[in-house]
């Protein structure tokens, strides 16, 4: 089983794939404005050297609550490959308790794709969608 998994904490990220039981990671951190630049980390595990993005069986996001902003970035981006190449997208729950690097991520995806006996309907990307466990106050302008 070939995984895709990225995560973000608004001044890190990190991406693995898992190519069988063999895991390659890159993890870079940056300021929490910017944000990464997805051809450096593909470049940096392999794609299109050891592997293209059509032989991922699963792509994967960690929910991360420490940066709304850069999980929704994250999210955006794996929904658009996980549709164009017709896969199944998963989201991993992080709480404030676990700090998971893209690693742990690919993992426990993989333990939760096969414990639902693999059931691509049941990772449709299209509600593979962020989730904030806070309640968001924004405050309104010129109030």
């Amino acid at each position: 089983m070939n995984i895709l998994a990225i995560q973000s904490s608004g001044d890190k990220t990190s991406i693995s794939v898992m190519l069988n039981e063999e895991i390659n990671s890159f993890s870079l951190s940056h300021s929490r404005k910017d944000r990464p630049d997805w051809n450096i980390f593909l470049s940096n595990i392999g794609v299109n050297r050891n592997f293209d993005l059509k032989d991922i069986d699963l792509f994967v996001f960690g929910n991360s609550q420490k940066s709304y902003t850069a999980t929704r970035t994250v999210a955006s981006y794996m929904k658009g490959i996980a549709v164009a190449l017709d896969k199944p997208l998963m989201v991993i729950d992080e709480n404030s308790d676990n700090d998971y690097q893209a690693d742990a991520i690919a993992k426990l995806a993989k333990e939760k794709f096969l414990t639902a006996d693999s059931d691509r309907k049941a990772f449709d990307p299209s509600l593979a969608n962020p989730s904030y466990s806070e309640d968001l106050n924004f405050k309104k302008l010129n109030e």
